[in-house]
């Protein structure tokens, strides 16, 4: 193999080879980088460690993504125990802005012939970029890439058009640049190529790359529904929309679908701009569908909360466990869709016990509790004229023309549909 003499160099000049066993672990960096993929690159590596792979091979074919996640998988990649193998595929593919700073910071990069990559001159959405604070980033990300050709020993020529200029190229134009490593026809081609390379990995140490047989880190459900939720236009949306939602529950208390809608939107958000990490977002998410459970067999919301709660209950039991960092346990798909269905249809058929209650005609009709006393139990938001009263074990809503006090004895007057009016006793 075309490997063993640099191996055998490398153990007789005492360096170290990459670590772990002759396994890679294989996954791919598809679509808009985002969350989702920080989230992947970082499962990828806990199944190396975890399986004892020596190297991580990605084939990358994206449009670019955003700048954040992009630093987070650079960071990964730089300070990983074992190297990195990055190849633009498939033919016809790319690797656009974030694609292409991911290569720099590869150990082995590569593509096939028939892609390109290039144009990585950041840009902001939906706002126009003032010329200092475009200039500074531009500035930032410049330097940023010019780190990363020189640790790589890469073009800094190619590395600074990119960002400046939006420079793109063919596979073979930037193999002639020096801006990878390696063009072919396939991946196993580029494998073969990467096997026994020295390369540098964290604080200065060079290793010889190990590659064996693949292990699949797939593109699963979670990786779809974090791609899908964690798009940066629609969480930039999801943020402002979930306030808003918020503010109009607290501001017009007793609707609970605009609360419950921001509630689970704000985690989802969160999570999406970084500021939460996944595991965490679905212990929050878990605990905030309890928590909703909790409160519909205390509040007349008629499905609301309950709905939102098995909507929550379902996201963050996918989200909590990652069956890669925990070593091997996780929740399956099928128990954690078992148990969000057993909580839909009990709220569902509480849902239609209470609609069927409503239907049922009082024998007497209202009339009869006319004129009779009872106890002021709850106000509606902040009103002090608007709630709930308990009535001969009954709880119904209640409007008063004038203010009243929790606990206070009131009497009925009149009903106007199922709100009884009444007034102190």
């Amino acid at each position: 193999m075309n490997w063993l003499g640099p191996v055998c160099l490398a153990l007789a000049l005492g360096l170290p080879l990459a670590v772990g066993a002759e396994c890679t672990v294989q996954s791919e960096v598809r679509d808009v980088v985002g969350p989702a993929t920080v989230d992947l690159i970082k499962r990828a590596s806990s199944l190396a460690e975890r399986e004892k792979c020596a190297s991580i091979f990605l084939t990358i074919n994206t449009p670019g993504g955003g700048l954040d996640s992009t630093r987070l998988i650079v960071e990964s990649i730089l300070n990983s125990p074992r190297p990195f193998l990055c190849l633009v595929a498939p033919s016809g593919g790319h690797a656009g802005s974030a694609g292409a700073i991911l290569l720099q910071a590869c150990h082995v990069s590569g593509a096939l012939h028939g892609t390109n990559l290039g144009a990585a001159t950041p840009v902001t959405l939906g706002q126009e970029m003032g010329k200092d604070l475009r200039q500074k980033i531009l500035n930032d990300t410049k330097s940023w890439l010019e780190s990363l050709t020189r640790l790589r020993g890469r073009s800094d020529k190619f590395g600074q058009e990119i960002i400046v200029d939006a420079k793109a190229v063919s596979a073979d134009e930037a193999l002639k640049l020096k801006a990878i490593d390696f063009v072919g026809n396939t991946q196993d081609e580029f494998l073969k190529f990467a096997a026994g390379r020295m390369v540098k990995m964290a604080e200065g140490k060079e290793t010889a790359v190990v590659t064996g047989e693949l292990h699949q880190m797939p593109l699963d459900t979670r990786y779809q529904v974090l791609s899908l939720l964690t798009d940066p236009e629609l969480a930039y949306m999801m943020l402002l929309g979930s306030l808003a939602l918020l503010y109009f529950e607290i501001t017009h208390s007793g609707i609970y679908l605009p609360g419950v809608t921001g509630a689970v939107g704000l985690v989802v958000s969160l999570m999406a701009l970084h500021r939460l990490e996944v595991e965490w977002a679905g212990l929050i998410l878990i605990l905030l569908g309890a928590a909703m459970l909790i409160a519909e067999m205390f509040l007349p919301t008629f499905g609301v909360l309950g709905i939102g709660g098995v909507i929550a209950l379902g996201l963050g039991s996918l989200f909590l466990f990652d069956p890669v960092k925990t070593g091997g346990y996780h929740l399956p798909y099928t128990l954690i869709g078992a148990v969000t269905l057993l909580f839909a249809l009990a709220i569902l058929g509480l849902s239609w016990l209470l609609w069927r209650t409503r239907q049922v005609k009082r024998k007497g009709g209202f009339d009869e509790i006319v004129g009779h006393s009872a106890r002021v139990v709850g106000f509606d938001g902040g009103s002090r004229t608007r709630g709930w009263i308990e009535l001969r074990g009954e709880t119904w809503k209640f409007d008063s023309e004038m203010e009243l006090d929790l606990n206070d004895n009131v009497k009925v007057t009149s009903h106007h549909g199922l709100i009884l009016r009444v007034h102190r006793s």
